[in-house]
């Protein structure tokens, strides 16, 4: 009788341990996030030469970009990058367009990219100590990459302020967020995961 009784307590974890990998992988497959970007250089070198309007207008900006995803790849439309003068972006600086990608899950990328900016704009929105606030945005669209094929494309708008000393050159050394200025992702993943936990309630209690 113990014998059986062991074995059947046996049993009953290893359909435990499969329930919970079972759950584990599923939920793997149904999250999903949209990758993370954050500006780790940016200059404008015009900002330097308040009194030259013939200074070099060469707008240089460096992204990096995360896959959080453990198991989707991401792959990215042409990434347009555009820099306006005042975090209320009143005007253009400039506009950054980068060759879209393709990203493995749970790798990172930098990506450099070079525009030409509208220096008399620029020069304008600097203060009198030669530093400015621009509004940089960055727009995209990604298709996630499954065991099955690709996902449908999501639209991604992020962008951030970011403060610029009187070289034209981003002041902040560590790399800056940009955030989403859509509505996040993730509404059918909650009510997917809760029917999920529903099912390995009940098949758990029928152990017992």
């Amino acid at each position: 009788m113990s014998a059986s009784r062991n074995q059947g307590g046996c049993g009953c974890c290893g359909g435990i341990f499969s329930l919970g990998m079972s759950a584990l992988f599923m939920w793997l497959w149904i999250h999903t996030s949209n990758p993370k970007c954050s500006i780790q250089t940016l200059s404008l070198p015009s900002l330097s030469s308040a009194s030259n309007l013939t200074a070099d207008p060469t707008l240089s900006l460096t992204l990096r970009l995360v896959n959080p995803n453990q198991l989707k790849g991401i792959k990215y439309d042409p990434l347009n990058v555009t820099v306006y003068d005042f975090p209320n972006k009143s005007n253009v600086i400039g506009n950054i367009l980068m060759p879209g990608f393709y990203q493995g899950y749970r790798k990172k990328a930098t990506k450099p990219g070079q525009g030409t900016a509208n220096t008399t704009v620029a020069l304008r929105a600097v203060s009198e100590n030669g530093t400015g606030v621009f509004r940089v945005d960055m727009a995209t669209a990604v298709k996630f990459k499954t065991l099955y094929g690709y996902s449908k494309r999501h639209q991604i708008r992020i962008g951030a302020d970011v403060v610029v000393n009187a070289s034209g050159v981003k002041v902040d050394r560590k790399g800056i967020r940009l955030r989403s200025m859509a509505p996040k992702m993730g509404n059918s993943c909650v009510v997917l995961l809760g029917a999920l936990f529903n099912f390995l309630l009940f098949a758990l209690l029928d152990f017992w």
